[in-house]
């Protein structure tokens, strides 16, 4: 059964209406969100999410609820992944808390649009030629193991590929200039390191998209519910970030989690026309992989001190990140 167009527009009307009222009216100055507000927030999408997930029950049927609860959680535990990375980008460019909310509000916006984008791909591609679905299934089997055996490793910023063309293409100030992402001085068009902040948290929602998208595939190709279901997993982890960011340390075996499901799922997806896995077995095994990582890994840290902010200590500056520009004043 087609979702029809009405539903389609109602839904991003009110995602819309959501994020203008975050920016726009809760946080129209940038300023540090505290751990309540962030709490406060996460429950508020959490809730709106299962709100909607009681609709799909109501008015869809019983599994169509199941895949949207099972697509959601693993897009949510995904995304708590993310929050890692994220922690590393803030830290390493010693962003002020103050002006994180504002990348993040940007990032998180172009996230929905790469989403949407590959999502509509993704089911046009299974729907089109469904032995695609065979190699989404090997690509998450082979990014679970990798993941798995590379549970310990850090990303290395300082030498990503994505960092090194942008400050060798971009004429970039050395400090940071508010919230803006360009400023005019001499009548020289210069981007700020904020500008590149917003590209990492770009690139790395896309290589999230990239094992999270897929991962859906294997709950159900109804593009409605992949698509609401990342919808609502993408537009809490702002919250969620400032929510976890003073103890993601503490998550240690959450990668593993992650990488069993992403194992589990990408087998799910090779056998699909062998058995087919019922979306309430899917959903309690996703669950507790999840779940019980979550909770090994407090068990494991719950005596380990928070680990300090590096962008507190950072007095707002950071590195230099781009060569000296001719002529320019700064």
């Amino acid at each position: 059964m087609e979702t029809s167009p009405l539903i389609w527009i109602g839904f991003n009307a009110f995602i819309l209406v959501l994020l203008a009222f975050d920016l726009g009216v809760f946080n129209r100055r940038p300023r540090q969100i505290t751990v309540r507000e962030a709490l406060i927030a996460s429950a508020c999408y959490i809730t709106i999410a299962f709100t909607f997930n009681a609709g799909i029950y109501w008015f869809m049927g019983m599994e169509k609820g199941l895949e949207f609860t099972t697509g959601y959680l693993i897009e949510w535990s995904l995304s708590v992944d993310n929050i890692f990375v994220m922690a590393m980008i803030f830290g390493h460019f010693a962003v002020p808390p103050a002006f994180q909310h504002r990348v993040l509000f940007w990032g998180i916006l172009g996230a929905l649009v790469m989403r949407a984008i590959l999502i509509f791909a993704g089911t046009a591609l299974i729907h089109e030629f469904h032995w695609t679905i065979y190699i989404f299934g090997a690509f998450l089997l082979f990014t679970g193991i990798k993941m798995m055996l590379a549970s310990d490793e850090e990303p290395d910023l300082e030498n990503n590929r994505i960092m090194r063309f942008v400050r060798k293409r971009v004429k970039m100030t050395d400090t940071y200039e508010g919230t803006k992402f360009f400023v005019r001085r001499n009548g020289v068009l210069l981007a700020t390191p904020m500008l590149l902040v917003l590209i990492m948290i770009e690139a790395t929602d896309l290589m999230f998209a990239l094992d999270s998208v897929p991962a859906i595939f294997a709950v159900t190709d109804d593009p409605f519910i992949v698509y609401t279901s990342n919808v609502f997993a993408i537009l809490g982890l702002r919250s969620l970030y400032f929510a976890l960011a003073g103890i993601i340390h503490r998550f240690s075996y959450l990668k593993y989690g992650l990488s069993l499901v992403l194992v589990f799922i990408g087998t799910k997806m090779i056998l699909i026309d062998i058995w087919k896995v019922p979306t309430a077995l899917a959903l309690g095994v996703t669950a507790t992989l999840i779940g019980g990582s979550i909770i090994l890994s407090l068990i494991k840290t719950r005596n380990d001190p928070p680990l300090p902010d590096p962008a507190h200590e950072s007095e707002g500056k950071p590195r230099v990140y781009s060569q000296p520009q001719p002529g320019i004043a700064e």
